[in-house]
């Protein structure tokens, strides 16, 4: 894998990575990450991308320091990860994909209690939680309980609270699901804010417009395997083109419209309800198809995103 760039001081390091579920060749064994190299720089929000078993949520659990590698060497601040959890997970913050937060308790009584874990004094973490409780927007819920939140306050608390100890990297499970679009937005805000500080994001997500607005570089994983690697717009020149052509036609015309769409564009999709001409230049491929007799019902001409990169990686079909 590509590392960080010279002059950049890595933070995690990983070599020939493995995760086997039961005994390597034991009948029953599963193979969740399958020889993965990783290299994570200082400052730098880093995706892993993967639909569901593709073996994110395992390589997330190494890296915090609360699941063994089964073989290969993994280092964080240069720390053996096999034998230095305990100091490595002092210096992690970590947001899981489902809040743990203590209902019962008010929201700054959950960064008070929390931060006791690390053993700090109460005087610093009275200093903190304020500073926090102003970062997640929380000020004025400080003394209410955390069972009257909103998902989205629940889910600032969680990225809050997971600061309590100052942390340099912090580990990110699918930080937004279940939010509504400005819950999301204002916590893309949070997110960028704590990279500009020179905090270290690893964030796995399946919101692919997530990905290209928080990550500086990204991993797409499958069955255990990094299949791909690079900056968001690297990989859209990479492994698309730069727009793509989406028309959709009434039932009775599709296929013989379709079949006179095929000799226009090097790539097609068929998909059930339109189809997809890859291409460079969309305005120039949409007056190719009318001068072709090519009648749609309707026509969009747009740029190529990350997720038509992780559809062309990983495909269409659904994985449980």
């Amino acid at each position: 894998m590509t590392g960080p760039g010279k002059g950049r001081e890595s933070l995690i390091e990983a070599q020939d990575l493995r995760k086997v579920y039961g005994r390597p060749g034991e009948a029953g064994g599963v193979t969740a990450v399958d020889g993965i190299n990783l290299d994570v720089s200082r400052g730098e929000a880093f995706g892993v991308l993967g639909a569901n078993g593709a073996g994110k949520s395992s390589t997330m659990r190494m890296i915090g320091c609360v699941s063994s590698a089964s073989s290969g060497t993994l280092r964080i601040f240069g720390l053996d990860a096999a034998r230095q959890g305990a100091r490595i997970r002092a210096r992690l913050g970590v947001v899981p994909q489902d809040d743990t937060l203590d209902t019962e308790l008010t929201v700054r009584e959950n960064l008070l209690i929390y931060g006791r874990y690390f053993g700090l004094s109460w005087r610093l973490l009275r200093e903190r939680s304020t500073r926090l409780l102003e970062f997640a927007q929380l000020t004025e819920k400080a003394g209410e309980q955390v069972s009257k939140l909103s998902g989205g306050m629940r889910r600032r608390l969680t990225i809050a609270r997971a600061l309590i100890n100052d942390p340099e990297i912090v580990l990110l499970d699918e930080p937004t699901t279940g939010l509504d679009p400005q819950a999301k937005h204002l916590l893309w805000g949070r997110l960028f804010e704590l990279k500009q500080s020179g905090v270290t994001l690893v964030i796995t997500t399946h919101y692919m417009d997530e990905a290209e607005q928080l990550c500086d570089r990204l991993v797409v994983m499958e069955a255990g395997r990094i299949i791909a690697e690079g900056a968001p717009a690297d990989l859209i020149r990479r492994y698309v083109t730069r727009e793509v052509l989406e028309l959709r036609f009434a039932p009775e015309l599709r296929r013989v419209m379709t079949d006179k769409a095929r000799s226009l564009a090097g790539r097609i999709e068929e998909l059930p309800d339109r189809i997809l001409l890859y291409t460079e230049e969309g305005e120039e491929m949409l007056a190719a198809t009318h001068a072709a007799g090519i009648q749609p019902l309707t026509a969009l001409v747009r740029r190529c995103s990350l997720e038509d990169v992780f559809l062309t990686l990983t495909g269409r079909s659904l994985v449980e």
